[in-house]
């Protein structure tokens, strides 16, 4: 049974990701600001208050697992808005950057102790973080964020590999939920499949790949 620890698992395709993992059998930790009736009726242990934003916070959840080790981190916690160039919101750019982008390194970095040679991580991204695939422009905030937190995925890979951690910058593809969908969307669930697929798959020799949730490779 592996240990999962999933961020922003309270809805979603987090949500997917804890049902896929736990109806596998494995301990499923879900780290999230606030709970929710479906996550509560998953057989999962839930942590509440884990703002990815607050150092304090994501440390405090650390803490809490003691000398728990983590065999899987999902970086999942995500926020999306639609800046356009008419349309700057400063504050809710900051805000994407802070979540999207600073989220995955601080719970990375702050669960370090708990990582061991073997364990995995996987970045939740976005092909919106595209610069090669980026043909339509907009969502200003939304794609610097995941285009940013690409790189860092990247220097986790480097700093990580020598530690036998491998890391996975994972799109789950066009998916269902409150923050997406259009014509070709899959459920969440099946998307869940897919990442979980992603993520079994990956070692030290694939470590730092950016992948579509089918498998194959996407653009920086």
């Amino acid at each position: 049974m592996a240990s999962i620890v999933i961020t922003g698992a309270n809805r979603g395709i987090g949500l997917a990701l804890a049902r896929a993992y736990a109806s596998r059998g494995d301990k499923v930790i879900a780290a999230v600001r606030s709970t929710t009736d479906d996550l509560d009726a998953l057989d999962v242990e839930v942590h509440e208050g884990v703002e990815v934003t607050d150092d304090a916070a994501v440390q405090r959840f650390a803490d809490s697992l003691a000398e728990s080790s983590v065999d899987v981190l999902i970086a999942n916690a995500g926020i999306h808005s639609n800046e356009t160039l008419d349309d700057l919101n400063w504050e809710r750019i900051r805000r994407q950057f802070e979540v999207n982008t600073l989220g995955p390194l601080r719970v990375t970095r702050a669960l370090l102790p708990r990582l061991h040679d073997g364990s995995k991580v996987a970045i939740i991204t976005s092909r919106s973080g595209s610069i090669g695939d980026n043909g339509s422009g907009g969502t200003y905030g939304y794609r610097m964020s995941k285009a940013a937190v690409n790189m860092g995925g990247v220097d986790l890979a480097l700093d990580l590999k020598p530690k036998g951690i491998p890391v996975l910058l994972l799109h789950p593809g066009m998916v269902r939920t409150d923050m997406g969908g259009g014509p070709g969307a899959v459920e969440p669930e099946d998307a869940a499949a897919r990442m979980v697929a992603r993520i079994d798959e990956m070692t030290l020799e694939t470590t730092g790949r950016f992948l579509h949730a089918e498998g194959y490779e996407l653009p920086w």
